[in-house]
């Protein structure tokens, strides 16, 4: 039985809200519902406000902005990719965002400037974004998106390897490997401010392509003669999900199977118009990585576990009973 998408959009928007206002009472000092509710409002003791507002709010906003992009961006390549398999790593920014940040890492230049690796992973963002951009404004074939992302990938990633064989020090190296598991540690409102804009800004271009996935979803011959121009609506995707993964890379490091699993999640749930799997998505993306990053908050003797590690871990199952209960879709 099908759920309205109407419906599931309430139901998930509810459930982020009591899972981010529980979230926030998850930490190492036991903080009361009164005092959580009187630091956000202002009225709280000093000490109060410092680990509400400082140290635990921005994390939860954080969540809740990486994962809608995550999801939502999934949810929107795999419509128009048409690939159940495509996720925001295909198109090759995840990769690029992390080869700054390691970059920055590598030279030092964290040390100098504590902002040097959100501004570097957005830097290497923006480059296959533009790269991505200019092959859809060539009108090319989904076909050769797919394979160029797969390009810039790869490539990322073997300068990533390199960049880590010739780590300067042992630091340096646990560092680099730290920040590529991902993590909403220890994030301020000035990580915020950085990454947000071109986050909302990501969505905001992505905003109105579900009648032209829904189109396209039909054949590329169907959504012409329907009137979508997709040359536009390849270019509004790409650009708008580059932009919004790469600064949610940029703050919160690599985080995987979030924008792979969630819109298959959805549309279990709702159906497979893909311009239905945006907002449901993009919120269920919000919990299902607040959900994660309370994982992370458990003590696990001397070490805690990483983000990037609970998402690849819970992921990993999901997607794998999502193929076998699709097997037969699938051929």
């Amino acid at each position: 039985m099908k759920i309205n998408p109407r419906l599931l959009t309430l139901i998930l928007s509810i459930s982020l809200l009591i899972i981010a206002f529980l979230s926030l009472f998850i930490g190492a000092a036991d903080i009361p519902a009164v005092d959580i509710l009187a630091a956000l409002s202002g009225t709280a003791d000093t000490s109060t406000e410092i680990i509400i507002i400082e140290l635990r709010l921005p994390r939860v906003l954080l969540g809740i902005l990486a994962g809608a992009s995550l999801g939502l961006s999934g949810a929107a390549l795999q419509g128009l990719l048409r690939n159940p398999l495509a996720d925001p790593g295909v198109i090759g920014v995840s990769a690029t965002a992390g080869l700054g940040a390691v970059i920055a890492i590598y030279f030092g230049l964290s040390l100098l400037f504590p902002l040097s690796i959100q501004i570097l992973s957005m830097g290497g963002a923006l480059l296959a974004t533009l790269i991505l951009s200019f092959i859809s404004s060539r009108d090319s074939s989904v076909l050769t998106l797919i394979l160029a992302g797969i390009g810039i990938s790869s490539l990322s990633t073997a300068a990533i390897a390199l960049t880590m064989n010739f780590a300067p020090n042992a630091m340096s190296l646990q560092d680099m490997i730290l920040w590529l598991l991902g993590s909403l540690e220890n994030r301020t409102m000035t990580d915020i401010s950085l990454a947000g804009p071109f986050i909302i800004g990501g969505w905001l271009i992505m905003r109105g392509v579900g009648q032209g996935l829904d189109a396209s979803s039909l054949g590329e011959d169907t959504a012409h003669t329907l009137g979508i121009n997709l040359k536009r609506l390849r270019m509004k995707v790409i650009l708008g999900s580059a932009i919004s993964v790469g600064a949610t890379v940029s703050v919160c490091g690599a985080i995987g199977f979030v924008g792979l699993v969630v819109p298959h999640m959805v549309r279990s749930l709702i159906g497979h118009a893909p311009g239905h799997l945006l907002v449901p998505s993009a919120l269920f993306g919000s919990i299902l990585l607040t959900i994660a990053d309370l994982i992370t908050r458990i003590p696990l003797g001397h070490g805690q576990l990483k983000l990037g590690v609970v998402t690849a871990f819970v992921g990993s199952p999901l997607f794998l009973y999502i193929i076998y209960k699709t097997r037969g879709a699938m051929r």
